[in-house]
């Protein structure tokens, strides 16, 4: 099992929001990884959800979760996934995920279950 946990931004709104699954991302954030991406996406969906940005800002950081930067590494094979995940409909943040769980061989962890349906060479954990 990889050491480390990449962890999609439906995996860490579902766990900020309360949703279904949510609770499955906890056992998680000692080891969770979030590509910038998708703090940035989290970050977004909290202020527009009504959330002050400060607050927002500190409800994600309080979960401590290591935030990467995203660089050209990663967005070369999030721009290359594309044709792969087109029929899922996955965004550039789920590309972003997967391109930062691909390249530190670590586990991708959503609330998307398309991404069951993806042959990645990495293990795909969904939490609802």
């Amino acid at each position: 099992m990889p050491d480390s946990v990449v962890l999609d931004s439906s995996a860490v709104l579902a766990l900020l929001l309360g949703e279904p699954g949510g609770q499955r991302v906890v056992p998680h954030l000692d080891k969770a990884i979030l590509s910038a991406v998708n703090a940035s996406e989290v970050h977004t969906r909290l202020i527009h959800l009504g959330e002050p940005p400060a607050t927002a800002w500190q409800r994600l950081t309080a979960l401590r979760c290591d935030i990467w930067p995203f660089t050209s590494e990663q967005a070369r094979i999030a721009a290359e996934l594309i044709s792969i995940t087109r029929p899922y409909g996955l965004s550039l943040g789920d590309r972003a995920c997967l391109a930062l769980a691909m390249e530190r061989n670590a586990t991708a962890c959503t609330a998307d279950k398309a991404w069951q349906s993806l042959s990645l060479g990495i293990e795909i954990e969904t939490i609802r």
